[in-house]
Formats: structure tokens, sequence, C-alpha cells
């Protein structure tokens, strides 16, 4: 079977009016399939071109296939089930700064150059200040954005509008900040730093689509379905929510809503970041200790099952949706919505997926509505109490290999050495919480007992104590 190429797939040349940090399957089947939507409608006209934000990528596969692969989305909707297959057709070049420099800057030339997205996962927007203008290229992103925008303020370019995806709270912002930081640090001058703040826009933004990536299992039956064969191709969830943070105007220069896209351009994208960030990631977050320790694979596989299905719909009821300040109905309704996504039938979505940085994602989605509950109501909320003991459990590395930073791992590693006092030095970490989690009456002796459950008895059994509101004993 022959690969996806330009002669199975007729496109158009369009000017590249995005530079795109990041070429994973998120970016591909959220970003690249929306400005493909209006492409079609002829609302937007313009292709992508990709940057490889560290140097092991697929760039070279992209290349291989002419930079083009298929979005499959599978689930419901509304109620409605969808199926569908489409050839993105919006990449046009995709560059590895590691091999090609030159290549990278050259970007900056571009006339037709509006925005500027990323997706360089949590740890992408961060400050290293080793990097520096001379480097070719720098280590980190906001470092090699710094050195991109420095040239096309040289070119005496348009500024751009620069909206970054990355899942952290209000990355737009941050990500600026550290951009004119770099600017002091390099000496780039006073005009540089009014040029970025004066014709430079940097939204925070807001993504929600579940992405799956490659369906593995069955990649060789949709090859046959489609009569090619895509190595790239990336298996989505049909919902999708984009919200950006800033000016109206973009409404027209991006007009995403116009070609019929879930996307909201607002002045305060709070309500939607607390809403989506602990409705939809922190379930997640909580599920995916306990489910992997108990033996379940997918997130579908704990919807369908009784104890873990009770356990998910009592973390939104009871500890969740009672913490968060939009009205309850409409966060009941988003919560049921998101149930149905859950239980998309097609995902697959594996919980090993999910995994990575299991940490600092328990900090951000979970530990913020954690300290609410125990403040507002004087006790711990038991599940999400039960999930940081089984993700200090499941980074001990004996029965599940965890997935972090070098530094979280060998905070654990060295911490489980002894376990009699492994929990008391890892809730007291401040560097894997933000602070001192020992200082919360009682979470200490209870993560102790539950932890002594799931060496017992396992995490279902755990869960199931919970479930029937027993307090929880080996």
């Amino acid at each position: 079977m022959n690969r996806l190429t330009n002669e199975k797939i007729k496109r158009e040349t369009l000017p590249v009016k995005v530079l795109q940090f990041g070429e994973g399957n998120f970016m591909r089947a959220f970003v690249d399939w929306q400005i493909q939507q209006m492409n079609k409608q002829n609302l937007f006209n313009g292709s992508v071109a990709v940057v490889q934000p560290i140097n092991q990528g697929l760039g070279e596969m992209l290349e291989e296939q002419d930079n083009l692969y298929t979005v499959i989305l599978e689930g419901l909707l509304n109620q409605e089930l969808i199926n569908s297959s489409e050839v993105i057709t919006v990449i046009d070049s995709v560059i590895n700064p590691y091999k090609d420099w030159d290549a990278y800057l050259s970007l900056a030339e571009n006339d037709s150059l509006e925005f500027i997205v990323s997706n360089t996962t949590e740890a992408g927007i961060q400050y290293l200040p080793n990097d520096s203008l001379a480097d070719s290229p720098q280590q980190s992103y906001p470092g090699k954005l710094t050195a991109f925008l420095y040239r096309r303020f040289q070119l005496e370019k348009k500024g751009l509008i620069i909206i970054p995806c990355e899942l952290i709270d209000r990355n737009g912002e941050k990500l600026k900040e550290i951009v004119l930081r770099y600017a002091d640090d390099w000496q780039l001058g006073p005009a540089f730093k009014q040029w970025l703040e004066q014709d430079n826009i940097f939204c925070c933004s807001l993504v929600d689509r579940i992405v799956p990536g490659y369906p593995r299992d069955t990649a060789a039956e949709l090859n046959q379905q489609h009569g090619y064969e895509d190595r790239l191709m990336v298996k989505a969830e049909p919902f999708m929510l984009w919200v950006i943070e800033g000016p109206q105007s973009l409404k027209k220069a991006l007009p995403l809503a116009k070609a019929g896209l879930n996307v909201i351009v607002t002045e305060d994208m709070t309500p939607y970041r607390q809403r989506k960030v602990h409705l939809l990631n922190g379930p997640h977050t909580a599920m995916v200790p306990l489910g992997l320790l108990a033996g379940v694979e997918t997130v579908e596989d704990m919807m369908k099952d009784t104890d873990f299905r009770y356990f998910i719909d009592h973390l939104f009821t009871d500890e969740l949706i009672p913490m968060l300040t939009l009205p309850e109905d409409e966060l009941s309704a988003y919560a049921e919505q998101i149930k149905e996504r859950f239980l998309n039938p097609f995902a697959h979505h594996q919980l090993n997926a999910i995994a990575l940085n299991s940490v600092s994602k328990y900090t951000a989605r979970l530990l913020p509505v954690f300290l609410t509950y125990q403040k507002q109501r004087n006790a711990l909320p038991p599940y999400m109490t039960a999930a940081l003991a089984a993700l200090l459990r499941s980074y001990k590395g004996d029965s599940i290999t965890p997935q972090d930073d070098e530094a979280v791992l060998n905070i654990f590693e060295a911490a489980w050495e002894n376990p009699d006092t492994a929990v008391q030095i890892l809730l007291a970490e401040t560097a894997l919480w933000g602070k001192d989690l020992t200082t919360i009456p009682g979470l200490t002796e209870q993560v102790k007992q539950d932890l002594l459950v799931l060496d017992t008895k396992g995490a279902r059994e755990l869960i199931q104590n919970i479930n029937k509101g027993e307090k929880v004993h080996a």
C-alpha cells in the first residue's frame, strides 16, 4: 500500500500565516484541524509552518508524507455518533531549528505571517538562565521565540498575535513575561521591548479536546479503509473548545467561530479555565493512579466499572462541583457532558497515556480544590485523598513505571528508600506541591492508612470502602 503523499491528495499552495511550535498529536488534531475547517470555507486561506520545539520530533515523518496526515473523529457529540476521517493539508513545512537554525530565523521575513501558536507541554513555558541570543537554537521555547521576534523586529516587520495552548494558568502572560526577561538579559534594547508591548498581542488561551493519538490497534484496518498508509494519523473526539482571552478584533483575524467551531473570544477566560481544569482534567488525574493500580487500562473501562463509576460520579458531585464558583446547574451539565466524552467507545484512551507528569497535574488540577474543600469543611475530601495516596504509591516504581521529569523521579526514589518515612518526606516536599502538605490536619495519617489498604487489599477495595462511606482502614 502506498504512503499518503501529494500523489494521493490535491492541495492548494497557501501563504504561511501561522508559525506553530509543536508537531505532536494534539496540535495536529486541534489547531491544524481548525485551520483546515476555515480554509474549506475560504475564511482564512492560510497555511502553517511548524517548528519542532525539541530535537527529536516528527518532522522527518511528516516530510515523508509531504506534511499530510489524517484526523479521525470518533465518538459521541450531543448524543450523536460521529465517525469521520479527513486528510489535513494545512502544514506547509516543518523546520527543526536544531538542524537548520537559519531556516527557522528566515521565517521572520514572512510578510504574510500573522499568528504564533504553541503546545510545548506544561514544562515548555519556562525561563532557562543559560539561554543566550548567540545560541542556535536556545533550549527553551520562550528563548527561541525571543530570538525569532527580535529578528522580526530588526527586519521592521509587523508584530504578531501569539496564542500559547500549553495547559498552564495565564499561559500568554507567563510567556510574555519570560520573553521580556530575555530581552533584558540579552540587552536587546528599549525599542525592541516597546515593539513587543505595542505591536504584538500575547493571548491567554484554554484548549479542550481529548486526543488519544495514533490508533495503534486499528491502524491497519483504517489504512485499508482510507486506501493509503498513514503513519501519522491521529484520533480525536468530536468535541472541541478553544477559549481565547484577547481583543474582539481577533474574531475577524481568526474567524474560527464564523467557521462553526466552538471557539470563544473573551475578556476573561478565568471561569472557563476553572471549569475545564477542575472538572475535565481533575477527574482524569484522579482516576489514573487508582485505575492503573487496580489493573484498569482505559478511561472508558473506568466509566463502565461499577466501583470506579461510583467514585467518578461522587468525585464530581461531592468534592469538585461544590467547591467551584460557577452556577451549580451549569457545572452539573458540563460534568454530564464530560462523562459522555469519557464513555467514548472509540477513544480507547489509555490511562498510561495520560499518566505523564502526574505530580504537576495533581498540583494544578486537584490540589486547589482539595485545599478549598479542607478549608470550607474542615475535613479531608476522601476521593482526592485516595487519589493522592495512589499517586505516591504509583511513583514507588515497583508496579508502575512513573513518567516524569528526572528531578521529580529522584525525589520519589530517595524517599521510597525508607518506606517508614516516605509519606512524611514526600508530602512535605514543596518542590512537588508548592507547599508543605503535612501542615494539613490529618492528611499524613490518612494517606498512610490509604497506602496500607492499597498495599494489603488493593485499589479496588480502597475505593469500595470510600464508596460505602466507611472509614478506611487496613
